[in-house]
């Protein structure tokens, strides 16, 4: 259960009255406080083709970078990356 967090009326008037400075100076300490935490990861067990596989750690291994590391980077250009329809390589 997650915990539900309050705030006085007194500390939502406060907030009402910072300038676009001091929320910004303070969205930036709050980042640098919480922000380099390292994303929780979570075990995933997948089947891939062997050769498909194979082939993949054998190219990850050429730019020297771990395979599951190259596939975490791939992972996260696609997710950032706009979607369209032409990410729909189903057919």
């Amino acid at each position: 259960m997650k915990a539900i967090q309050l705030f006085s009326e007194e500390y939502l008037q406060q907030c009402r009255g910072m300038t676009p400075d001091q929320v910004v100076k303070f969205l930036d300490d709050f980042r640098r406080l919480h922000g380099n935490r390292p994303a929780r990861s979570k075990l995933i067990s997948m089947k891939v083709p062997e050769d498909l596989l194979n082939t993949f750690k054998a190219r990850a291994k050429m730019i020297n970078m771990p395979y599951q590391t190259q596939i975490k980077t791939l992972m996260k250009a696609w997710v950032l990356k706009p979607a369209c329809k032409s990410d729909d390589i189903s057919n």
